[in-house]
């Protein structure tokens, strides 16, 4: 099982390498030059020539690159254009937000997804399997921005029960920031309850049709004790590197629903600095984001190892 687990681990090192490369060269296709924008309006040849200068520019993409690569190794993301802050400094203040707000959104789609899955299986056929399964899809087809838009018109505005946007740091209230982020978490959750729904569900019927499960009924035990205890412990071996890969989804994937709720997070501050065109930011987030999802993904190889017996003692 160890030589598994570092045979994974070895594979990451050059996955990271293959998206450094492609997060600088995205980097270089974006339009727009920040230089010009650093200029003025004057765009003095001088000032251009100095900006260039600064940021090393003038020196070949391969250098540039090389360069940029050796000072993220040693955690210098370099600093931003606009607010001449370390893009390290901007990341580690961003992070825990959505960290935060990722968290809330699994634990939303845990308490959902999961229950409704193994209720849909073991009611399988019946009005409240097709019921789950509706709302399951409801979930997964409905835009986050839409939820969301509604979830403040109605809750915010009309009842006035929650916050309509903002956020506050838990060790400043931690009641408000709770408030604050049911929404948003809620926004989140709903969609990937649908996909654990459906995973849980697809799980559960296929252990309940296992010999064991049938073996322990004929023993006479009580029905809510064969579904959690035996069925239940088995179907949750992939759920467990699911909800870690959806984590990773989410580390990425709440742009729109922080920007609806003018959550100060990673999703919030990519876009500033994708219209600021502040690229030293903009290549921070993404390597961050990439990072953060790729090791979700080795998270869920080693989960996987750990719980599946099967796996473990072919290796």
């Amino acid at each position: 099982m160890f030589e598994l687990i570092i045979r994974r681990c070895l594979v990451v090192i050059p996955t990271l390498f293959l998206v450094s490369v492609i997060v600088f060269g995205m980097q270089k296709l974006l339009p727009g030059d920040p230089i010009l924008a650093l200029a003025g309006e004057d765009r003095d040849p001088q000032t251009i020539a100095y900006l260039q200068e600064k940021y090393r520019l003038n020196d070949p993409v391969i250098t540039q690159y090389v360069s940029w690569l050796g000072r993220i190794m040693t955690g210098d993301f370099g600093v931003s254009i606009r607010t001449e802050k370390p893009v390290l400094e901007l990341i580690l203040q961003k992070l825990p937000v959505t960290l935060q707000l990722a968290a809330f959104a699994m634990i939303v789609a845990l308490l959902i997804g999961v229950p409704a899955g193994i209720i849909s299986a073991v009611r399988k056929g019946t009005l409240t399997d097709y019921s789950i399964n509706i709302a399951a899809l409801s979930g997964l087809s409905i835009p986050n921005f839409w939820l969301g838009i509604l979830l403040i018109l109605f809750v915010s505005v009309q009842w006035q029960l929650l916050p309509s946007s903002g956020y506050t740091s838990p060790f400043e209230n931690l009641g408000q920031n709770i408030r604050t982020m049911i929404m948003p978490a809620f926004v989140l959750g709903t969609g990937l309850a649908g996909v654990l729904m459906r995973h849980t569900r697809s799980a559960m019927l296929g252990v309940l049709r296992s010999d064991y499960v049938r073996t322990a009924r004929a023993k006479g035990l009580n029905e809510k004790t064969v579904i959690l205890r035996h069925a239940l412990r088995n179907a949750l071996v992939p759920i467990i590197t699911l909800t870690t890969l959806l984590f990773g989804e989410l580390l990425a994937g709440a742009v729109l629903t922080e920007q609806i709720f003018t959550i100060p997070g990673f999703g919030k501050l990519i876009v500033d600095a994708v219209f600021t065109r502040d690229y030293a930011v903009v290549q921070g987030v993404v390597l961050c984001t990439a990072v953060g999802f790729i090791l979700m993904n080795l998270l869920a190889d080693i989960l996987y190892i750990i719980v599946n017996p099967r796996l473990r003692d072919a290796t």
